[in-house]
């Protein structure tokens, strides 16, 4: 195996056991077991929307509106126990299907409208961000049964709720792409989305799908966020969209679509988080932070587009 096939198939995971190590010598708390387990709890619900997000990229397409719809979901399940009184169980179904019906109205919209789903979720990031303020006037929405912190507080043995949650997603998510129709026909839309649509394939239902699908996950991160924090904010989950494609393209799916798995995003979610857990142990200030993210972000965008590169003069020179 040469070092570019090392490096694509092994390299996000140096990647994450390098800063484990770096972040264990310059911090003596970093490696603990109490430490561990914050990170993955910290991580899963980051985790549960990027494995949503997958489907759309792998799909060529992309979706910015999926913090806004965390935090909308939260929201709504929310207000509904604390003014119309239902149960912790159906307010959490009520936000589950709020994201979902969010995810379709994205792809609904983008087909009927014919406006490049870019687009379309750039401009309902705003739309339920501000909907999220409306409900709540600006303030935090509390005062939840007990009962409810469950979900995102709860453990089952020793391991959090929220992080099996995320594992039963992830492998939900990886059964769906890996072992179903569905997830050949996303790979192949995102690969060649006009071959794909004169195989058979119908191109607008598909579309329609991964966003309806990358709801289902934010729904379900929205409801969990809701549960561990025990307080609905309407600035809940800001720069998720960001932290996911980050940890997307770090985790090896193509910017550009028809390439990836679930499993590399998931070591992509665990770099975001390991990197964001050491980075406050050393006390980097949150604008610092962003930078780094930045900057991850451009050079994990940047290998993407390199690789790219490589394969098309493959391709061209094979054809020479």
């Amino acid at each position: 195996m040469d070092i570019k096939s090392f490096i694509k198939k092994y390299g996000v995971i140096v990647v994450l056991l390098l800063l484990i190590g770096i972040f264990s010598l310059l911090s003596p708390a970093f490696l603990t077991v109490t430490n561990i387990i914050n990170i993955a709890r910290q991580v899963s619900m980051l985790g549960i929307v990027s494995v949503g997000v997958t489907f759309v990229m792998i799909s060529g397409g992309m979706d910015l509106s999926v913090g806004a719809q965390v935090s909308l979901v939260g929201m709504i399940s929310a207000w509904s126990m604390l003014h119309l009184g239902i149960s912790p169980v159906v307010a959490a179904f009520l936000g589950i299907f709020t994201g979902v019906f969010l995810g379709f109205l994205n792809g609904f919209i983008a087909i009927r409208m014919k406006i490049h789903p870019l687009i379309v979720t750039l401009a309902s990031m705003t739309i339920f961000r501000g909907i999220s303020y409306i409900i709540c006037g600006g303030l935090p929405i509390f005062g939840f049964p007990e009962s409810f912190t469950v979900l995102g507080q709860g453990y089952l043995g020793v391991i959090p709720i929220p992080v099996i949650v995320l594992v039963l997603a992830v492998i939900l998510g990886s059964f769906i792409l890996n072992s179903t129709y569905f997830g050949r026909y996303f790979y192949a839309m995102g690969g060649n989305e006009e071959a794909a649509r004169l195989s058979g394939i119908s191109i607008n239902k598909l579309k329609v799908a991964v966003y309806t699908i990358s709801g289902f996950f934010a729904g379900i991160s929205g409801v969990i966020l809701l549960s561990r924090v025990n307080s609905a904010q309407p600035n809940a989950a800001t720069g998720y969209e960001f932290d996911v494609m980050t940890a997307a393209v770090l985790g090896g799916i193509s910017i550009k679509g028809g390439e990836g798995k679930i499993l590399g995003v998931f070591i992509g979610v665990l770099i975001m988080g390991v990197l964001s857990n050491g980075l406050i142990l050393m006390n980097v200030g949150d604008y610092y932070q962003n930078v780094i993210k930045g900057l991850v972000l451009i050079l994990a965008v940047a290998f993407d587009s390199m690789q790219n590169l490589s394969k098309k003069k493959k391709l061209i020179q094979h054809e020479a």
